[in-house]
C-alpha cells in the first residue's frame, strides 16, 4: 500500500425516495461537516442534470454551499462540465469563493455535458463547440486564473492559480491530462474498463508543468462498508436500484433498501446492473482491505476519491469511516 496513498470524496448530492432536493443539500452538509477534520482530503461535488434522483445540477452553488459550512477539507467540483460553462465565469465564479474563504478550492473539469444532448442544449447553445475545444477551454481557464496580464481579466479569479484537474472515462483525456501537466482523475466508479490504458496512457506522455512535476493518478471507486458483509449488501441495494432505474429510464430518486433483490429485477437485468460494477469496494472492513490491496496492486494510484451510494445518513457516514481506518490500518500494516 502506497503510504502516501490520499483520500477525497465525491458527493453526487443524491435525492432519497420520500425526500426533497432540500433534504439532499442538508445530507451534503452534514457529511462534509462529518469528514470536515478526518484525513479525507478534498470534497467534490458533482455535475448533473434532469435527473430526479441528483439534485448536483447548480454545483458551483452546492461548492460555495459547502466551504461556507466548513472550515478544513478542500471543496471543488467533480467536476465541472466545461461544455456547459464559459472558462470566463468558472474563473470568476472559483475565484470569488478563493477571496471569501481561502485556498480551498480545486476545479476538476469534464468534456461532457453531464446530461442528455437535449438537456444539453438547453444550457448551451454551442454544446458541440464546448465538447470538441475542451483542451483549448482548459488553456483558457488557466489564463485567466494565471496573474498574466490581458484587455480581458478575471476578477476576482486571476491571479488565483487554482488548481486543475482534468476528469475522464476513456483515454482521450488522458491525452490532454498528460499534455497540460494536469492530474488525472478517472472516473472508474461508472467507467472502469479503459481505466488501465488511460492511466499508462497518462504516464507515458506526461509533460510537466508549473502545476504539476510528475503524473498524479486518481481514481474515483465506489465503496459500501459495514460492519459485516451481509449488512454492506444490503445497503448496496439503493446502488442497484439507482442503475436499474435509469435502465428502465425512469429516473427516480434513490430507493430504500430492500433485503432481497431478486424480487426487483429479471436474471438478466441482475447481469447488467452487476457488470456497472466491476470495480467497488463492497463489504466489512476485512473484505474492504483485499478489494482494496488487489485494486491499488493493480492501478497503483495517488489518490482515492470515493463515492459511495447509501440511503440512510448515519450509514452513509459510517461508510466513510470506515473505509478511512481501512486504508490507515493498511498504511501502518
Amino acid at each position: 500500500m502506497n503510504k502516501d496513498l490520499s483520500i477525497s470524496v465525491l458527493n453526487l448530492v443524491y435525492v432519497r425516495e420520500d425526500y426533497d432536493s432540500k433534504d439532499a443539500f442538508d445530507r451534503m452538509i452534514d457529511l462534509a461537516q462529518h469528514l470536515d477534520h478526518s484525513s479525507y482530503k478534498r470534497y467534490w461535488i458533482s455535475e448533473h442534470h434532469n435527473m430526479r434522483s441528483i439534485a448536483s445540477s447548480a454545483t458551483r452553488q452546492l461548492i460555495h454551499y459547502t466551504a461556507s459550512k466548513t472550515e478544513k477539507i478542500r471543496v471543488g467540483s467533480g467536476g465541472v462540465m466545461l461544455p456547459n460553462h464559459t472558462p470566463y465565469v468558472v474563473a470568476e465564479d472559483f475565484g470569488t469563493m478563493h477571496e471569501i474563504y481561502g485556498d480551498r478550492f480545486d476545479i476538476g473539469l469534464g468534456r461532457a455535458p453531464g446530461t442528455d444532448m437535449m438537456t444539453a442544449r438547453a444550457i448551451r447553445r454551442d454544446i458541440n463547440q464546448g465538447v470538441f475545444n475542451f483542451k483549448d477551454e482548459i488553456k483558457e481557464l488557466q489564463f485567466f486564473l494565471s496573474d498574466q496580464e490581458s484587455q480581458v481579466i478575471a476578477n476576482p479569479g486571476s491571479g488565483t492559480n487554482i488548481p486543475l484537474y482534468v476528469l475522464g472515462s476513456s483515454t482521450d483525456s488522458a491525452y490532454i491530462a498528460a499534455e497540460l501537466g494536469l492530474p488525472y482523475a478517472f472516473a472508474s466508479h461508472f467507467a472502469p474498463k479503459m481505466m488501465k490504458e488511460a492511466f499508462e496512457i497518462y504516464e507515458r506522455h506526461f509533460q510537466p508543468s508549473e502545476q504539476l512535476d510528475k503524473p498524479y493518478k486518481m481514481a474515483t471507486l465506489n465503496v459500501i462498508m459495514a460492519d459485516t458483509d451481509e449488512e454492506a449488501e444490503v445497503l448496496a441495494s439503493s446502488h442497484y436500484q439507482n442503475i436499474l432505474s435509469m435502465i428502465k429510464h425512469e429516473r427516480a430518486p434513490m430507493k430504500k433498501p430492500v433485503e432481497d433483490m431478486s424480487k426487483l429485477w429479471s436474471t438478466h437485468e441482475q447481469f447488467v446492473v452487476e457488470s456497472q460494477f466491476p470495480i467497488q469496494v463492497k463489504g466489512s472492513k476485512e473484505t474492504a482491505k483485499k478489494q482494496l490491496e488487489f485494486f491499488q496492486q493493480k492501478y497503483e494510484v495517488d489518490e482515492l476519491i470515493i463515492a459511495s451510494a447509501i440511503y440512510d445518513t448515519d450509514a452513509w457516514k459510517k461508510s466513510y469511516d470506515l473505509f478511512e481506518e481501512v486504508v490507515d490500518e493498511l498504511k501502518e500494516s
